[in-house]
């Protein structure tokens, strides 16, 4: 007879120990016994995979998503139930599945903080974002342009609406941006997408710094600009990569 088909899952809390020292690491999911849906990705070795139940029950004051899940879920009187998705791997072996799965799967479905090792350079992207990763093509700029370097507020798998909100600012611009026809957003110096500034658009906005004092900041409104995609994922020329780097915002042609 088959034991293993004898054992009731949940009251599973730990592996043998035998079982334990031969597993080695793998990667695991925790799933929702309602809707058998993962909502946490997980890699580990020995009985990593049960503490985060023993957590969620055993220390009330320790407060996440995921643990608020768990006792959501102990509070109907079901279990969480466990999946091991790949076993017998090395340590860098079990950090790529988890990281391919938690993409996958979607951070925004699961209780997990972050995305997985290395997900913003090799993880899930489009077509057009993979081509972006490899050495793009340099391109001189002729038009009057604002290179807006939205390195700080970007997003993997970020949407035209959002790229476009972010585009439009606020920022520390100038009198110069007056004469700017085209705003181009940059994403490490690649340029992302192209978007002609409506020129009576320009709107003051009073922000607050760090040491509360208040500054002159201006967003505008824009479309994209369909007559210049041959820029978009084109490479900043290098002089332009190399002055003021800090400085999200850069003049082209407005002088």
């Amino acid at each position: 007879m088959n034991t293993v088909n004898h054992i009731n899952p949940r009251r599973v809390k730990e592996f043998p120990v035998s079982v334990a020292e031969q597993i080695d690491h793998y990667v695991y999911l925790l799933l929702d016994p309602a809707t058998g849906k993962p909502f946490y990705v997980g890699k580990g070795v020995g009985n990593r995979m049960f503490q985060h139940e023993h957590e969620a029950l055993n220390k009330p004051q320790t407060k996440s998503i995921k643990l608020q899940q768990i006792r959501r879920i102990a509070s109907t009187g079901e279990a969480v139930e466990y999946r091991i998705l790949r076993h017998g791997l090395t340590r860098a072996e079990a950090t790529e599945v988890e990281s391919a799965i938690i993409d996958y799967i979607g951070l925004e479905n699961l209780a997990n903080k972050q995305g997985g090792y290395r997900a913003d350079k090799c993880g899930l992207m489009t077509v057009p974002e993979i081509i972006a990763q490899y050495p793009a093509e340099s391109m001189e700029i002729s038009e009057p342009v604002i290179l807006i370097k939205v390195n700080q507020l970007w997003q993997r798998n970020i949407g035209p609406d959002k790229l476009k909100d972010i585009t439009r600012g606020v920022w520390p611009l100038g009198e110069r941006r007056k004469k700017a026809k085209y705003a181009f957003a940059v994403y490490r110096g690649i340029i992302r997408q192209v978007y002609r500034i409506r020129p009576d658009s320009w709107q003051k906005v009073r922000v607050e710094d760090s040491k509360a004092k208040t500054k002159d900041r201006w967003r505008f409104d824009c479309e994209v600009a369909y007559n210049m995609q041959h820029y978009v994922y084109k490479r900043l020329p290098e002089e332009l990569l190399t002055r003021g780097a800090r400085n999200p915002i850069r003049y082209v042609n407005c002088d």
